[in-house]
C-alpha cells in the first residue's frame, strides 16, 4: 500500500495540470469600453503620503463635481475617475497639474491600449527667469526652456509689453526625473548666466534631490549626507553624469566616423536617442546606394550636415530627434498659476487683520437711523477697532441684522425713531418749571390745583444719592497767599 502511494506521489507534478487558461468571452457585454471612454486614469507619485481612500472621496469635492464623477481604486497607486459628461472631463484635464495632500498626481485620459510611457508624464507651465536681454528670441527661449522638460508651447510676443520678469513655457515633464531649479548656460562671448525655473502648481517635493516621489526624510541622498556629506555629493554628481550611454558604432557600420560623439547616445532631458532610428536608417541607405567617389561625396555631405545640426539645438531636435516644433501663443498670461516654495520659511505676520475688522473696513456701515457712515481707513495694516452697530453691510452684498422679505428684495428692517429728545438736548434745556394750565385747574388763592402731574421747582435739590448729580469736590483757587 505504501509503495503504491509513493509511486503516485512521484508521478505528481508541482504544476497544476488542470489549470488551463480561461478564455474570456469576446461579447460586448464583457467590455466596459463605453464607460471607460469618459474616464481619467491616474497615478499617485508618493503613496506613502497620499491615501487612496481619501483621494477617491475628496477629489470630486475638490473639483466641485460631486455626483457627476466617481472614483475607482485600481491598485495601491493607480485609480480611475469616471465622468458623467464629456465637458467635465476635458475641463479637469485642461487645468494642468493636480495635487492631493500637496503632492502631485498624474492624470491621463483612458486608452484601450496604453503606450509604454503611459502615466509617466504630465503637462506643466514653467516660469523661466534671468534671461539675458539680447536673447529674447524664439529659438533662444526654446533652447533654454527645453531644460525644464520637453517644450510644447511658448507664451511670448515680442510686439507686446511684458509686465512680468519671466517667460512662460509649457513643457511635458517626466515624473521619474528631478525638477530643474536652475541651469548654467554659457552664451557667446563667454558670459555664464544661471537660468532659473519655477514650476507652477507644484507644491511639495524632496528638497535634496528635487524628485516628486518621496519626502526629504526618505531621500537616499539625504540619508547619505547625514553619514558622509562629501561622498554623497560625489555619488550624486557621478549618477547625474551617467544618464546616457557612450556605445560607439561598429566599424562595419557605414556611419562609423561620420557621427560626432556628442550626437551618440541618449538625450539626458527627454531620454530618447539623440538621433532617431529612422534617421539612421535613411542615412545608411543614402550611403549604401552609391559607390566610389560618389559615396565619399555623400559621406562628406552627411558629416557636414551633422556638424551644423550639432551647433543648432532646435534643428537637432526637429531634424534628428523628430520632435514636433512647439507652438507659440501671444497670450503671455496663459496658464498662469501659483508657484510654491516650501523651502523658504515665511515669517508670521505680527499684526494680522481680523476678519470682522476687515469686513467692516471693506464695506459701508448702516446705522440704526438708516444713515450710511464712511468706510473705516486702514493705516499701516493696523487692526481696525470693532464698533458695534445694529447692522452692517459688507462689499460682498451680505448684511447682518434683522431683515424682512418683500417683493423687491430683502431690505433691512429699520427701528422706529426715538421721540424723546436726546440726553444732550435735555441737559441743555435744564429742568423747566411746569406752567400751570388755568383751563384745566381750579384757582384757589394764589395757586392752581390741577389733575396733571407737577414737576419739582428749581429750588428743590435733587437726591444726593443719584449718581448723575454727584460732582467731584474741587478746591477753589483763591490766589497766592499774602505774606
Amino acid at each position: 500500500m505504501s509503495s503504491h502511494l509513493d509511486k503516485e506521489i512521484l508521478n505528481l507534478s508541482l504544476e497544476e495540470e488542470d489549470d488551463v487558461p480561461f478564455i474570456l468571452s469576446d461579447m460586448p457585454e464583457y467590455y466596459s469600453t463605453a464607460r471607460n471612454s469618459l474616464s481619467l486614469v491616474g497615478r499617485l507619485l508618493n503613496p506613502s503620503c497620499q491615501r487612496m481612500y481619501d483621494l477617491i472621496l475628496e477629489m470630486p469635492m475638490k473639483w466641485q463635481l460631486y455626483d457627476r464623477v466617481r472614483g475607482v481604486a485600481l491598485s495601491k497607486d493607480r485609480f480611475q475617475f469616471i465622468f458623467k459628461y464629456e465637458h467635465d472631463l476635458l475641463d479637469i484635464l485642461n487645468r494642468g497639474v493636480h495635487t492631493f495632500r500637496l503632492w502631485p498626481i498624474v492624470l491621463e485620459r483612458w486608452v484601450e491600449t496604453p503606450p509604454e510611457d503611459y502615466l509617466q508624464y504630465f503637462m506643466v507651465w514653467v516660469q523661466m527667469r534671468n534671461i539675458p536681454i539680447n536673447h529674447y528670441t524664439f529659438k533662444a527661449l526654446w533652447s533654454l526652456g527645453d531644460f525644464a522638460g520637453q517644450m510644447v508651447e511658448l507664451a511670448f510676443d515680442p510686439d507686446k509689453p511684458q509686465t512680468k520678469d519671466y517667460i512662460m513655457v509649457f513643457v511635458r515633464f517626466n515624473v521619474a526625473k528631478p525638477l530643474r531649479r536652475s541651469k548654467k548656460v554659457t552664451f557667446p562671448g563667454g558670459e555664464v548666466v544661471n537660468i532659473l525655473y519655477d514650476y507652477e502648481r507644484l507644491q511639495k517635493r524632496c528638497y535634496t534631490c528635487q524628485r516628486l516621489t518621496h519626502e526629504q526624510s526618505q531621500c537616499p541622498f539625504f540619508k547619505k549626507e547625514q553619514v558622509d556629506p562629501i561622498k554623497a555629493v560625489e555619488s550624486s554628481s557621478a549618477g547625474n553624469k551617467g544618464t546616457g550611454f557612450s556605445d560607439c558604432l561598429p566599424t562595419s557600420d557605414p556611419l562609423f566616423g561620420l557621427i560626432p560623439e556628442d550626437l551618440v547616445g541618449l538625450d539626458p532631458i527627454s531620454g530618447k536617442p539623440k538621433i532617431a532610428q529612422e534617421i539612421l536608417d535613411d542615412m545608411c541607405m543614402y550611403l549604401m546606394v552609391a559607390d566610389g567617389p560618389e559615396k565619399k561625396a555623400r559621406a562628406e555631405r552627411v558629416r557636414k550636415s551633422l556638424e551644423e545640426l550639432k551647433k543648432d539645438p532646435i534643428g537637432r531636435k526637429t531634424c534628428l530627434m523628430l520632435e514636433p516644433s512647439p507652438s507659440i501663443t501671444n497670450d503671455v498670461e496663459k496658464g498662469k498659476g501659483i508657484v510654491y516654495d516650501f523651502s523658504v520659511q515665511m515669517k508670521p505676520n505680527s499684526n494680522p487683520v481680523k476678519l470682522m475688522a476687515s469686513a467692516i473696513a471693506a464695506g459701508s456701515r448702516v446705522l440704526q437711523s438708516g444713515k450710511v457712515a464712511s468706510d473705516l481707513p486702514i493705516l499701516n495694516a493696523q487692526i481696525v477697532p470693532f464698533r458695534s452697530s445694529f447692522s452692517q453691510v459688507v462689499s460682498t452684498g451680505f448684511s447682518t441684522g434683522f431683515s424682512e422679505p418683500s417683493t423687491s428684495g430683502t431690505p433691512l428692517k429699520k427701528s422706529r425713531p426715538r421721540r424723546r429728545p436726546g440726553t444732550f438736548n435735555r441737559k441743555g434745556n435744564g429742568k423747566a418749571t411746569m406752567i400751570p394750565d388755568k383751563d384745566s385747574g381750579v384757582q384757589i388763592g394764589e395757586g392752581v390745583v390741577s389733575d396733571a402731574k407737577r414737576k419739582a421747582q428749581d429750588d428743590v435739590e435733587p437726591s444726593q444719592s443719584s449718581a448723575r448729580f454727584k460732582k467731584p469736590l474741587v478746591v477753589p483757587n483763591e490766589g497766592p497767599p499774602n505774606i
